[in-house]
């Protein structure tokens, strides 16, 4: 079991090395088949480590040192009511944590209170006999559930606040027009109902988090949404001819829609095209390729065309701070690709995806593509999380959004560009470093004996927690882009 040696332990020293920082480690023997996840305060500089396993909860709150200032031990809710842990919010300096039924109807809530060292519990019964569930999102002050009536235009919010008070919010999109595939009329349920290729079933929504860099496998999926604080944006990207965005206000409970068109190429077949977007900072970057011409455009949310680059086979990527990189396939490893004409029909057999990361003031853009996940089975939905192993992989799903940024492509053939630009979206000539997850993934790539991965952003700072099973010590560390 983790016990006070955790507690006590976990304050010893540090060192630094060139690429990374070790914060903080502990001698302790961890049993297997235990999870570790995190909920950050920004505001207070403090994290509260979860580390679960199949009977207790136990919740230890660090200082922006990595330091620990207390904890809290609980009863693991019935695992054979209560699957997962989905979400959390917080009051004041403590943590609500929210588990749900694999069916999101029971939702079981526990408020970690460190002043009174009490688990306040709570558990309610959602009314959900005609929603499907799409996805819930996390806040300081809310906890949402976002879930679609059955054959209607119609979203459903369920709301939880600081204080743990339930209430369901309506948004009706009636007046907005939805179609599968190219041309055949449905409605918003049918839109999500639809079973998309690349490993996206009905009712999936990619949740973006833009403070984390994003996969292209997460950036290929053509059902994606960003979630804000008083804003939810969804965006619809199964049209090969636009991407439909559903702007959804979280105060007023109320929808607009934007229509953003992708650049026209002549083509017989259209089904031999493909395209995405990404949404970031109020603009839309879109991608549209065919085996020979490949767009790459930056539109503002009226549809106006900020800047766009149309690539051929015989003309230069001259907006790329990279080589044209492939990765994994039955080859393994990493190759550079020569020319164009080979990134384009690359980018156009597989699933074409974007995402955009700050660096400082200048943004990175990675345009790419993916092939499916190269194995079957329960292993299909873990092998994007690379070495974490199964019990963990499951448990990030859920409550560890940096850990599901994280993507070692290990299973997968990738191919991918990375481009540069300013506020002013000029592309930027510059020679890209490392980022921190480039770091953690060359540490991983090192340092294969090891299991309870955490990994989790304050401030500036990436915060790897793992266990070492060979050294039998649970080690933070710290990595910076």
């Amino acid at each position: 079991m983790l016990k006070k040696a955790l507690i006590i332990a976990l304050s010893l020293s540090s060192f630094i090395s060139f690429s990374q920082e070790v914060v903080n480690y502990t001698s302790v023997a961890l049993k297997k088949n235990r999870d570790v996840f995190q909920i950050v305060n920004n505001d207070k500089k403090e994290t509260t480590l979860f580390i679960s396993d199949k009977q207790k909860v136990k919740a230890v709150l660090l200082n922006a040192k990595m330091q620990i200032i207390d904890s809290i031990s609980s009863e693991r809710p019935d695992k054979n009511k209560y699957d997962d842990m989905i979400g959390y919010n917080t009051n004041a300096a403590n943590t609500r944590l929210y588990w749900s039924s694999s069916d999101h109807k029971q939702i079981f809530s526990q408020l970690y209170d460190f002043n009174s060292r009490k688990v306040i519990i709570s558990q309610y019964t959602l009314p959900l006999k005609n929603e499907k569930y799409l996805q819930s999102f996390s806040s300081k002050d809310k906890f949402y559930l976002l879930t679609v009536f059955k054959e209607s235009n119609i979203l459903n919010l369920h709301i939880f606040d600081q204080n743990g008070k339930y209430e369901a919010k309506t948004v009706d999109l009636n007046n907005f027009h939805f179609f599968k595939g190219y041309y055949t009329k449905t409605n918003l349920y049918g839109v999500f109902e639809e079973n998309l290729p690349f490993f996206e079933p009905s009712f999936s929504l990619q949740n973006i988090r833009i403070e984390n860099p994003t996969s292209i496998a997460d950036g290929a999926k053509k059902r994606k949404c960003y979630f804000k604080e008083n804003e939810l944006i969804i965006t619809l990207d199964s049209n090969i001819d636009y991407t439909q965005m559903l702007i959804i206000d979280l105060k007023k409970f109320v929808a607009s829609e934007k229509i953003i068109n992708k650049p026209t190429i002549p083509i017989v077949y259209r089904s031999s095209l493909n395209s995405n977007s990404f949404y970031f900072d109020n603009k839309l970057y879109q991608i549209k390729s065919s085996s020979d011409s490949f767009f790459f455009t930056i539109k503002d949310l009226d549809g106006n065309t900020i800047k766009e680059y149309h690539v051929t086979p015989d003309t230069a990527i001259v907006f790329k701070n990279s080589e044209i990189y492939q990765e994994g396939g039955s080859f393994g490893g990493k190759r550079i690709l020569e020319n164009s004409s080979q990134f384009i029909r690359k980018i156009n057999n597989l699933y074409s995806g974007i995402s955009c990361y700050h660096i400082g003031e200048n943004t990175l853009i990675t345009l790419g593509s993916v092939s499916e996940i190269k194995q079957s089975g329960p292993q299909v939905a873990l092998s994007a999380f690379g070495l974490v192993g199964a019990a963990a992989a499951i448990a990030i799903t859920y409550y560890n959004p940096t850990m599901e940024s994280f993507n070692s492509y290990s299973n997968r053939k990738v191919v991918k560009i990375e481009c540069l630009f300013d506020q002013d979206n000029n592309h930027v000539e510059k020679e890209l470093k490392p980022l921190a997850f480039d770091k953690i993934r060359t540490f991983f790539d090192d340092n294969t004996d090891v299991s309870s991965q955490t990994l989790f952003k304050m401030d500036a700072n990436y915060y790897l927690g793992y266990y070492d099973n060979k050294a039998k010590e649970y080690v933070i560390r710290k990595f910076a882009d």
